[in-house]
Parts: C-alpha cells; sequence; structure tokens
C-alpha cells in the first residue's frame, strides 16, 4: 500500500466500503478546497482519500418534491447558474458563493464547507435557515438530518468515520416567502466571516410574519439555530419592535470568543445588526414574492 491512497469509487456502496475498509484514515473529497489545504499543511496525514465526483449524483442540482437536491460535489459555480436554486432561495445561493475566490467556486461545494465543520462557514447558516437536510450514508444505510446537526465542534462532526454526506436537501418554499444571508469580514472579498446571519421567513397576505427561522455563525463553536430569534419576529410586520426583540435574542444567543479579527463584544453586537438587515431582506423578498416579483 502506497503511502496515500487515491480512489474514485463509481457508486455510493463502492464508496462506503472504501471509508469502511480506510479503517478511520480516510478522508472525503467532494470539492477538495479544504482537504487539500489541510493535506499540504500537514494538518491530516490519511492513508486513502475517496473522491465523491464518479458517483452518479455527486455534481449537479436537481428539483424535487418542490425542493432541492444539490449533490456533495457541486461546486458554487454550479450552484450559482441554477435558476430555479436562485430563484427559491437566493440566501443559500449568496452564502455559497462568498465561499473563496472565482477560482475556488469551480471547486468548493456546500456538503464540503458544511462537513469541514468551522464555526464561521458562510453556507451553513444560510441553510440552517432554510430548514435544509442533509442525506448521510454509511455501512449501516442512510439517514437524513438537520444541516445543524452535523457539527458539533470546530473540525468536529457528528458523522462516523466510514460515513459521509451524499447530498443536501433543500425543502419547498412556501409562498410568500424569502431568505437572507449577510456577513461581517475586515476586508471587501475573499475573508473569513467574523460573523455571520441568515433568516428565512414566511408571510401571510397582510405581511404579517407567520414562520421564521434566524441563524448564526462565527459567534459560537458551531453555527447556531436561535428559535428564540425567529419566535420574536412571528405575529408581527417586521416593525421596529419586532426588529429589537430579534436583535436582541440574536446578542443573547451568541456566545464568541475574542481574536486579532474581532472582540466577543463586537461580534455579539454584529450578531443583533446582521440579523436585523438580513430579516430586511428576507421580508423584501418574500413580500416581491406574494405580488408575483422575484425573490
Amino acid at each position: 500500500m502506497s503511502e496515500l491512497d487515491y480512489l474514485a469509487p463509481p457508486t455510493v456502496e463502492d464508496a462506503v466500503r472504501a471509508l469502511a475498509a480506510g479503517g478511520g484514515s480516510a478522508k472525503v473529497l467532494g470539492g477538495g478546497t479544504d482537504l487539500l489545504v489541510q493535506l499540504r499543511a500537514g494538518r491530516i496525514k490519511p492513508g486513502v482519500i475517496v473522491d465523491l465526483k464518479r458517483i452518479p449524483g455527486a455534481i449537479g442540482v436537481r428539483e424535487e418534491a418542490g425542493g432541492f437536491v444539490i449533490g456533495a460535489a457541486t461546486p458554487g459555480a454550479v450552484i450559482g447558474e441554477h435558476a430555479g436554486l436562485v430563484g427559491a432561495w437566493p440566501g443559500v445561493v449568496e452564502a455559497a458563493n462568498l465561499i473563496g475566490s472565482t477560482q475556488v467556486q469551480g471547486r468548493a461545494s456546500l456538503a464540503g464547507n458544511l462537513c469541514n465543520a468551522s464555526p464561521a462557514a458562510d453556507s451553513v447558516p444560510a441553510m440552517i435557515a432554510a430548514g435544509a437536510t442533509c442525506l448521510v450514508v454509511g455501512p449501516a444505510g442512510r439517514r437524513e438530518i438537520p444541516v445543524e446537526q452535523v457539527a458539533v465542534g470546530p473540525g468536529r462532526t457528528s458523522l462516523a468515520a466510514d460515513e459521509f454526506v451524499l447530498e443536501i436537501r433543500l425543502p419547498a418554499r412556501p409562498q410568500r416567502s424569502g431568505d437572507a444571508y449577510l456577513r461581517s469580514i475586515p476586508r471587501t472579498e475573499m475573508d473569513i466571516a467574523v460573523v455571520g446571519a441568515g433568516v428565512a421567513l414566511t408571510l401571510d397576505a397582510a405581511g404579517t410574519v407567520t414562520a421564521a427561522r434566524v441563524a448564526l455563525g462565527a459567534v459560537a463553536p458551531t453555527a447556531l439555530l436561535v428559535p428564540e430569534a425567529g419566535a420574536a419576529i412571528v405575529g408581527t410586520p417586521l416593525d421596529e419592535t419586532a426588529l429589537e426583540a430579534l436583535d436582541a435574542a440574536a446578542r443573547a444567543a451568541a456566545r464568541p470568543i475574542s481574536d486579532k479579527r474581532g472582540t466577543a463584544d463586537y461580534r455579539i453586537k454584529i450578531a443583533g445588526v446582521l440579523a436585523r438587515r438580513a430579516a430586511a431582506i428576507a421580508y423584501r423578498r418574500a413580500a416581491d414574492q406574494g405580488r408575483g416579483g422575484r425573490a
């Protein structure tokens, strides 16, 4: 056996067997933009790399049951060009398109961004807000879990060593619904979020919020679903009082660290600000969608 083996199995079953045979030393390659950096830096030393890209459906976006299924190795560039997905979940697409440079977008995937388990991953709060799930496969079969249950700490996931994410699944968007994702970074582009906020909400015909999900990134060991923040705006027309309650709930949920990119106090403040702004964008998109305009 060579120091590092590379396998590109043609089926899900072959990939599962390859990971199981790796005895814990195997790593999955979807996009590879995080894996290859870690490999070259010596942070990881796998015995085998299992590339998913030859598995049918691993690359591509398809509509299913009114929602969307995104293959684990689908590059961000492909996601950004899918008109149906852009129209239904613009916040998720915007978040995905913030991952790295144009060149990185040709490789980086939502599943990889999720399973890298960085607290600052841009796509994860947006997917959590949208109610996304992922299909996990392994020797015990297949299971579908919410995106927010994947990361359990920085660089750590709930997946077993012989499991991998095959698909990201976004639900059908309800009528009069919208989503948005915003982040704060020190530079104008190609940086890691100091704070990120994703919001998805639904309105009734009168413009009252009937459902809302709010998620925050880079303010805790994992991206957070904040039920209190969503509840703060349900039953309101997203007026200033509701936005203030949303701001307070987001700040209360944040438990960040201080580092060279931002203090804990700064991150807590910005979490509330970004949640408010993302909610306002999502509200406008939902209202436009209800009037038959573009989301």
